[in-house]
């Protein structure tokens, strides 16, 4: 047992946790990036979209990978906002308005985004117009995307981020270090102060943001079924 252990008996204790909350972070993470590269794979497929598949890095920080994800899910927002571009100069000005108006069917708001796509692609499949519709008349790019890209930055900014992904690896002995003292205390204490400030409300953006893209690769694999 370390010096300081003997000094400050609740370090151990504190460590484990910090290792603990620092797992679940990670889970968190790895759900994005798996949700992220679902979306890019339906995107791709039938939007003619060519988003890059991402991967964590586990020699890297959590910084690191937060910017990956990041870099991605912006990139995804530009797309989508490209298409809703089209959109909007493709189409008389109360057909683009049919496609937000809750009140419009949404059977009829596909096969307005439908047209769209066969002048854009040349050859749209038949899901193109659904998932458009899905991803641009509905919330997720203001709340689900926007809210977990704001999240994001806020962790890779925090004590957090520049935490190694291994939990074994050299990031964690940054915090866990073993020196004596109130130093090392204070250390723990703001890592895991910082881990419960935001985790929480990450692993709630990051569940939204799973089952929304859930739904829609559901509805792809029904259609192409």
């Amino acid at each position: 047992m370390a010096l300081s252990d003997l000094l400050y008996p609740d370090n151990p204790k504190r460590r484990q946790e910090l290792i603990n909350l620092h797992q679940e972070l990670l889970n968190c993470m790895s759900i994005n990036f798996h949700a992220t590269n679902e979306l890019a794979g339906v995107l791709n497929a039938h939007l003619g979209c060519t988003i890059p598949r991402i991967q964590m890095r586990e020699s890297s920080t959590v910084k690191e990978n937060c910017d990956i994800i990041i870099r991605t899910m912006s990139e995804i927002q530009h797309q989508l906002q490209k298409i809703d571009n089209d959109m909007k100069e493709k189409l008389e000005p109360v057909l683009y308005q049919r496609l937000y108006d809750i009140k419009e069917p949404e059977l009829e708001k596909i096969a307005i985004a439908h047209k769209v796509f066969s002048i854009v692609l040349g050859e749209a499949t038949s899901t193109a117009g659904m998932v458009a519709v899905k991803l641009l008349s509905s919330n997720f790019i203001t709340l689900a995307v926007s809210k977990l890209i704001s999240l994001l930055a806020q962790i890779g900014a925090s004590v957090l981020g520049g935490i190694s992904i291994t939990i074994l690896g050299l990031g964690i002995e940054m915090i866990l270090h073993a020196i004596l003292g109130a130093v090392e205390r204070n250390q723990l204490l703001e890592a895991v102060r910082s881990y419960e400030k935001h985790l929480d409300e990450f692993k709630a953006a990051s569940e939204k943001y799973q089952r929304d893209i859930q739904e829609v690769a559901s509805l792809v694999r029904q259609q192409v079924q």
